[in-house]
């Protein structure tokens, strides 16, 4: 196909078709759909190869954008899914979940006046249609080496890809009953359906990966064990434990944890029985109030419309542009009918007769002292009326005690201590570990760039043999 370098004048971005608000709030499917094949190569050939491609660069992963939209272009699909395999381990996931308009999308030469090249989706249409086709990864002949992976995450199935890709055998421990961690159990599927991750398992095992779910390290499984069975270990156990401001009242019945709730959430669409410590609330005709402004909290706004809450809102201290979620999210939130109050700090959470009656807040306006501090507003306290309190302020750490039994260092915060962090390497000279656990809650991105990168610094080090041998005592249960 010949490439008009100004295509982009005569055809204007458009996204897949997507689901009606009346009819995407009924249920939790994707409310995007895929690209044909003529549409994808129309939309890629608005790219116009700028030269220095900025998208490449603000990408995490620095996927090789220009060139798989040109091979889509061409009708190459299996090319363009090996190239954009050999930056990211999981492109369909990243096509569907990542925040574009920061990203990519929004480095895109042509974002300011003729709208950005539609690179998530088509980075979607193009796995997608590869699996479908029957594409999959290359995988070398075996060296003999094993590493396990401990937590199935995006950045445990990053390495365990990258490891599997270069001939290593790779075992999967995870505590869930499926793969993906947070992409399974966090995500809702009106942003990734869960068939994705089915479909992502099925490849990973193609290529020889060995998955031990509903399997805790440390309880079911000595994490000594784990490291005298392999020749490495990478952890990649991400963030769980919530952030709840210290406030006031967060204990009334009617307040649930952001995380906990949509684990709920998915397990009921799952099929799965619910934890018998965060059972799914019932939301119909309720007031649900959401605190918090990043995608987290915009997960638990969209999931609460569709479990049938009466009226939902999203309390957020700063203002609207200072959101750290994506646009595209709080875009269709307030298309699905969710309030915002901005520049608004929650106090305190308020009883009533029956446990929550509402949040009392107060006004910000920006600081003087760091870009996006803010102050409260002398006098200018309201009271927000809930049924329901949804606290979505962030999550930490959570290390497990046997982390810091084997020498593994640890940070105050309970982020994992890297002694070599261009390779991702612990304190232990066996462990490597990535993702949320090291960088602190972050885009799926992330820590699938941290899982590629110590999957590969591993084995690295394994075909140089320069592995060290653990001291006895180091693995001492």
């Amino acid at each position: 196909m010949a490439t008009d370098p100004l295509h982009f004048l005569k055809v204007q971005r458009r996204m897949p078709q997507e689901l009606s608000v009346p009819v995407r709030v009924l249920g939790f499917s994707e409310i995007y759909g895929r690209f044909e094949a003529p549409e994808a190569a129309d939309q890629a050939s608005r790219c116009i190869d700028c030269g220095n491609p900025y998208c490449e660069w603000k990408c995490p992963v620095h996927n090789y954008i220009p060139n798989w939209l040109k091979l889509v272009q061409d009708g190459r699909i299996f090319d363009a899914a090996e190239l954009a395999h050999e930056t990211n381990p999981l492109p369909e996931v990243c096509g569907r979940v990542c925040p574009q308009d920061r990203l990519c999308e929004g480095a895109c030469t042509l974002n300011d006046e003729f709208g950005a090249v539609t690179i998530g989706s088509i980075e979607k249409y193009i796995v997608d249609t590869a699996f479908a086709q029957g594409w999959r990864p290359s995988v070398a002949p075996a060296t003999g080496h094993r590493v396990a992976v401990i937590g199935a995450g995006p950045a445990g199935i990053a390495c365990a890809d990258r490891l599997a890709r270069q001939g290593i055998a790779v075992t999967v421990y995870d505590r869930y009953p499926e793969i993906g961690g947070l992409l399974t159990f966090g995500i809702p599927p009106f942003k990734l359906e869960k068939d994705v991750i089915r479909t992502r398992r099925e490849v990973l095992e193609g290529m020889g990966i060995r998955f031990v779910l509903n399997c805790e390290v440390g309880r079911d499984i000595a994490f000594d064990q784990v490291v005298a069975n392999h020749d490495a270990v990478f952890l990649g156990l991400g963030t769980y434990r919530a952030l709840d401001g210290d406030l006031p009242g967060r204990d009334l019945p009617g307040v649930h944890q952001a995380l906990p709730f949509l684990i709920a959430n998915v397990r009921q669409e799952l099929g799965l029985p619910p934890l018998p410590e965060a059972p799914l609330p019932d939301l119909k005709g309720k007031v649900v109030v959401v605190l918090g402004g990043g995608d987290t909290g915009m997960d638990c706004v969209r999931t609460s419309i569709r479990l049938g809450a009466e009226e939902v809102t999203c309390v957020y201290r700063r203002d609207e542009p200072a959101m750290p979620g994506s646009r595209r999210e709080v875009k269709n939130a307030r298309d699905e009918g969710v309030l915002f109050r901005f520049n608004a700090q929650p106090l305190e959470i308020l009883e009533g007769p029956e446990g929550v009656r509402g949040v009392r807040v107060v006004r910000t306006a920006a600081s003087a002292g760091r870009r996006g501090d803010v102050r409260a507003v002398d006098g200018a306290e309201s009271v927000i009326e809930a049924d329901v309190v949804i606290l979505a302020f962030g999550f930490r750490p959570s290390p497990p005690a046997w982390l810091a039994a084997h020498g593994i260092a640890l940070h105050a915060d309970g982020k994992v201590a890297l002694a070599d962090p261009q390779r991702f390497r612990t304190t232990h000279p066996k462990v490597w570990a990535g993702g949320d656990m090291v960088r602190g809650a972050d885009l799926v991105v992330t820590a699938v760039y941290e899982g590629r990168e110590a999957g590969d610094a591993i084995a690295a080090s394994l075909r140089a043999g320069v592995t060290v041998a653990v001291p006895a005592a180091t693995v001492a249960a």
